[in-house]
């Protein structure tokens, strides 16, 4: 996905999916300029990452 499509989906009233490599994510932060992404895999909030956001997928 796009960096503003990220932003969109974070930005929205409404829960879409969101899957890193398969594995369900939560997008907690979108940088539109540098195209990351940071993201809560799975339930536990502790654990983050910062993608790439052409490695989220929606859906």
């Amino acid at each position: 996905m796009d960096a503003q499509r990220a932003l969109d989906i974070y930005q929205a009233k409404d829960t879409i999916p969101v899957n890193l490599e398969g594995v369900p994510v939560w997008i907690e932060k979108v940088d539109v300029d540098n195209g990351v992404a940071t993201v809560q895999v799975g339930s536990r909030p502790t654990n983050t990452q910062t993608v790439n956001v052409e490695r989220l997928m929606e859906g």
